[in-house]
């Protein structure tokens, strides 16, 4: 499969990137970036829970969105980047300790527009989370 990433970019760099950001306050680590994904894990701590002590829905819909964002904006060259139209998130299922890993797909890669689908899942592998997330390409 030939690459969907229009700019170099290794786990080391996506790292260096999101330093003093959320990421980094939510403890959000990459993982993997395939030819067509990237992968990301969020803990399940006091940073993440909500007041009933399980996955608070928007930190899932932040990972989600870190991970569609930041896979959008690899997708397009500079000068172009890509910023969030729209989210949404179908919460499956909970959990209330560990690591959830999310994996951000492309469904849509336009010149104006990209959707991409965001499956979080729990460390034994059950699907939490269901995200869209829309990206207009600015240019």
């Amino acid at each position: 499969m030939t690459t969907i990433w229009r700019r170099k970019v290794t786990i080391e760099n996506l790292h260096h990137i999101t330093k003093k950001t959320m990421c980094e306050h939510l403890g959000i680590k990459f993982t993997q970036i395939g030819d067509n994904y990237i992968e990301g894990t969020m803990p399940v701590d006091h940073r993440t829970r909500q007041t009933m002590n399980i996955l608070h829905g928007g930190a899932s819909l932040a990972f989600a969105e870190t991970l569609g964002s930041l896979a959008g904006n690899l997708c397009v060259d500079d000068p172009a980047y890509c910023v969030g139209l729209e989210i949404n998130a179908n919460h499956v299922a909970s959990v209330s300790s560990g690591w959830v890993t999310g994996k951000a797909t492309p469904l849509h890669l336009g010149k104006k527009t990209h959707v991409w689908s965001i499956h979080i899942h729990s460390e034994d592998n059950r699907l939490l989370c269901v995200s869209r997330h829309t990206l207009m390409v600015m240019r």
